[in-house]
């Protein structure tokens, strides 16, 4: 007889391999990086939808299926960097930091050679894969 924490990890497993599928389905339709992010790890995407639980979201994000959907992530911003294209209504967020930061930010940009907006966000992405696991309570 199976334990409840079994059963709940062949459910798990069988979860994150129904989201990775609908996240190939759509990788595979090329659609713009940020309607991709939407529909699958936006805050109405499948993966939300799927592990409702912060507990079931943050197992859910250190398994093999999340890391590949990061990569289509990966592979969709990369393929549309240089390419124009309709976009989705954005919104502005304004972030107080000090001069030097700042500075820094504008050099590494420059020295990329791309706007500190496409840095900016860049580093907060990569921020979702480094996130600590969430504390218990």
């Amino acid at each position: 007889m199976a334990t409840k924490t079994q059963e709940d990890g062949v459910q798990a497993a069988h979860g994150a391999t129904a989201v990775l599928e609908v996240a190939e389905r759509l990788h595979a339709m090329r659609p713009e990086w940020v309607v991709f992010f939407r529909e699958v790890l936006g805050v109405d995407g499948i993966v939300r939808r799927a592990f409702g639980t912060p507990e079931a979201l943050v197992r859910f994000e250190c398994s093999p299926e999340y890391a590949r959907i990061r990569e289509m992530l990966d592979d969709l911003r990369t393929q549309q960097r240089d390419r124009p294209a309709d976009r989705e209504t954005q919104r502005v967020v304004t972030v107080r930091m000090p001069r030097s930061l700042h500075e820094s930010l504008k050099a590494e940009a420059e020295g990329m050679r791309i706007s500190i907006n496409t840095l900016c966000i860049s580093k907060l992405l990569k921020l979702l894969d480094e996130r600590p696991p969430a504390e218990p309570g």
